[in-house]
């Protein structure tokens, strides 16, 4: 229900603000309402140049930045997005404890034949019953018939890409209309299951969301160019290495750096950086059809110097040496969600939550030394103890 301080106030007008703050700013005294909507009036709105980009073999032409949902509160921002030609939303059941898809229905509603949504199933389902459930909840929170691409959540391994009755409750969706496209989403052992999607001879997934970015091992890009040349569309996460707040570095912010050099890769159909706000929404948006430069490649040095003391690449590689099973690198993530550029303590603590109690930060605590190494020379030991004091 629209509230009083939003009345008068058109999506035009909402746009203009957000080039002021953020749209939690606009729930305000009816005061600052009417001085946003002065401002508002002063400045020109813009759009950005729009580019697209086949996603694989689905044949959807998609913005090449297109929308991470994940972390966004308000409707309004989403639908500002789409106001300006963002086709491409991505969601997923457990975002927000459920209410992220919500606020995508409430957004896209009016205006579905405009977009294509993609969200996920529940990292945990894997039975035809538990597929089927989860994709029927997320048409009635979305308040749609139909989901443009359906995907299995978080992989860390090949298992999951073969289980039958997961591939039966898809195909299953599919011949109902319900869902059009499968895909799969990957944070760690990328590789593994991009190459397993190259090799799969009955091509059954469509997509794959994969964690991507300026400091992804070489194997990473190559593992894309093979899914990508059989038809699997690449949509690529992660992609800003956290969204840490460093000082700025000129013009183009470091972050427009990351998704640049994502997108210099025409493997990559699109990038789908988290946008809680306006502020962000036209941050992300700006680097449409615009080429990845010296300068761009400087900034990203200067970045990576910055956030060399904490940015984990969920690499795994430390976790072999760990005699207690700890998993380190969905720790690490955990972590990024809480201090980086997500500021989400919430996310951050379901994350951790969801790890077995014996392979949590909570196992190192009588080690009498930490035996594992970073291969990027992170302090391990102190990491888990700042999640112990974070995330729980």
């Amino acid at each position: 229900m629209e509230s009083t301080e939003m009345k008068g106030m058109n999506r035009r007008a909402f746009i203009k603000a957000g080039m002021v703050g953020t749209a939690s700013a606009l729930i305000a005294p009816p005061a600052l309402a009417e001085t946003l909507q002065r401002l508002a009036a002063s400045e020109p709105s813009t759009s950005p140049k729009l580019a697209y980009r086949t996603l694989g073999r689905t044949g959807l032409k998609i913005t090449e930045v297109s929308f991470g949902a994940m972390l966004t509160p308000e409707p309004e921002v989403i639908r500002a997005a789409i106001d300006q030609g963002i086709n491409y939303i991505n969601t997923a059941r457990k975002y927000m404890g459920g209410k992220n898809e919500e606020t995508v229905g409430r957004a896209v509603k009016g205006v579905r034949d405009k977009v294509y949504i993609a969200t996920k199933v529940l990292s945990e389902s894997r039975t035809r019953a538990e597929i089927v459930r989860d994709v029927e909840i997320s048409l009635k929170t979305l308040g749609t018939d139909y989901i443009d691409v359906i995907q299995l959540h978080d992989l860390t391994g090949v298992e999951k890409l073969n289980v039958a009755e997961t591939r039966e409750a898809l195909t299953q969706l599919k011949k109902q209309g319900k869902v059009r496209f499968c895909g799969v989403t990957t944070h760690q052992n990328e590789v593994a299951v991009l190459n397993a999607l190259a090799d799969d001879p009955d091509r059954f997934f469509d997509t794959c969301l994969v964690k991507y970015n300026f400091k992804s091992d070489r194997a990473v890009t190559t593992a894309i160019a093979r899914a990508a040349a059989v038809g699997i569309g690449i949509i690529a996460m992660k992609t800003q290495i956290g969204g840490y707040d460093v000082s700025d570095l000129g013009k183009i912010t470091p972050h427009q750096a990351a998704l640049k050099w994502v997108l210099k890769n025409l493997n990559v159909a699109a990038a789908i950086p988290g946008m809680k706000d306006l502020k962000e929404l036209k941050e992300n948006t700006a680097v449409m059809g615009t080429p990845f430069k010296y300068a761009d490649l400087r900034r990203l040095d200067h970045y990576a110097e910055a956030i060399a003391p904490f940015y984990c690449s969920f690499c795994g590689t430390c976790e072999a040496g760990c005699p207690r099973g700890v998993e380190i690198s969905t720790i690490n993530r955990s972590l990024m969600y809480a201090e980086g550029g997500y500021r989400d303590l919430s996310l951050a603590r379901t994350t951790y939550a969801k790890l077995p109690q014996q392979a949590t930060a909570a196992a190192c605590i009588d080690c009498i030394g930490c035996s594992t190494r970073c291969v990027n020379g992170l302090n391990i030991a102190d990491k888990m103890a700042r999640a112990r004091t974070v995330l729980t």
